[in-house]
């Protein structure tokens, strides 16, 4: 999984295939990429060929060396069991929207099977049927993604406000916002009772508004026929969230932005497309698996890229969330990780890996332009990760 590999993409894919057929692999944390390794055989061997995954067999005096060097004190790498392929739910709409998902797009091209859910499903109690939820470019403060200013008299708009307000009738709520503050507390619970979630773009941050707001009326009427809470921000209990406290919300319902979580596009007129990047911190493969292997990368600098949510605002992130990749001279955070109850979560910032500026109606990505992506290796280390063998902590 280091440079000669020729598409790291898929080669999580063939990790997860191998998984799917009952068979173990050991995940070589911080070895040459972080590389997997498989018993050999000669279906695995095809199957790597079929997809344009770059392998070696190595005999077993080599591997015995490899997992020497590994287990050397002195070394930062460590080898991690993969036992069991996770269940993966990615929560999206299933009207067409004029925007794609990341995570859906990445999973399709690497061949790892999901399933998709929304409202009906999780209202309904079908979360503890998985192990991993994805939440990608979603509003759980019932604003329509706040593209009421620029799109109210588009079709694709008014189908979705459409939707979603038969939904939540449906469902029992008079408001679209009371439907998917009940959502976020299924997620939330889903998460408490040892679920993996994982969100990108306005999903982190509105999840956590609609968290801190608690049954609070944030939305203005032309989303739900009344007015706010004026005394809303007031009101905000930040101990309901799981990665950010102190936050301002944006209460202009023209405004494309929710709250000041997110460093927004004029965050620092010194960065642009040529010169936007993060970095991945190192962490110990040995003591700090979980965030080792979330960070997991042939480049320890990613790309950086736009979103409804770009990054996040360092100041506003909670004392005891994890900070897995920065970008230091913006004092912003586009990578993070933390947990709750039994389960665990990561939010990523932005929309698209490689797409920089990603906007209503482009074309999505072609990832056979982009089989080595780190900034698409990301998505999936988390995909893999609750497929890890949970090692015994002393005490």
């Amino acid at each position: 999984m280091d440079e000669e590999q020729k598409n790291h993409l898929k080669a999580y894919g063939i990790t997860f295939w191998t998984l799917k057929n009952g068979l173990e692999a050991d995940w070589l944390l911080n070895y040459r990429g972080g590389s997997f390794l498989i018993k050999y055989s000669q279906a695995l061997e095809s199957e790597c060929k079929i997809r344009g995954v770059s392998y070696e067999v190595v005999p077993d005096a080599k591997v015995n060396v490899i997992l020497n060097e590994i287990t050397d004190p002195s070394v930062n790498m460590e080898l991690v069991k993969l036992e069991k392929a996770p269940k993966v739910a990615v929560y999206s709409p299933k009207n067409k929207l004029p925007w794609d998902d990341a995570v859906t797009m990445v999973l399709t091209y690497a061949e790892i099977p999901y399933e998709i859910i929304y409202d009906d499903e999780v209202l309904r109690g079908d979360l503890p049927k998985y192990d991993w939820l994805h939440l990608h470019h979603e509003d759980f403060t019932g604003q329509y993604n706040r593209f009421w200013g620029n799109y109210k008299n588009s079709s694709w708009y008014i189908e979705d406000v459409k939707i979603q307000e038969e939904t939540a009738k449906r469902n029992g709520f008079k408001k679209v916002s009371e439907m998917k503050l009940n959502v976020a507390r299924s997620i939330r619970d889903f998460c408490a009772g040892g679920g993996f979630m994982f969100a990108m773009c306005s999903g982190p941050e509105t999840f956590d508004i609609a968290l801190s707001a608690n049954g609070l009326d944030i939305v203005e009427r032309m989303f739900d026929g009344d007015g706010s809470d004026p005394q809303a921000q007031a009101k905000l209990d930040y101990n309901q969230t799981f990665a950010f406290q102190n936050f301002k919300l944006d209460l202009n319902p023209a405004s494309n932005e929710f709250s000041n979580i997110d460093v927004p596009p004029s965050r620092d007129q010194s960065l642009n497309q040529s010169n936007d990047f993060f970095t991945l911190f190192d962490f110990s493969a040995k003591w700090d698996i979980v965030p080792a292997m979330l960070t997991q990368s042939h480049d320890k600098v990613i790309k950086g890229f736009m979103g409804q949510t770009t990054a996040f605002r360092k100041t506003l992130i909670k004392s005891h969330v994890l900070v897995m990749g920065e970008t230091k001279t913006a004092d912003e955070a586009r990578y993070i990780h933390g947990e709750f109850g039994k389960g665990q979560w990561t939010f990523y910032g932005g929309h698209d890996p490689e797409d920089y500026r990603h906007l209503v109606g482009d074309p999505p990505t072609d990832l056979n332009l982009h089989p080595n992506s780190p900034g698409y290796r990301l998505i999936l280390n988390n995909v893999l990760f609750p497929a890890a063998k949970k090692k015994k902590q002393k005490t």
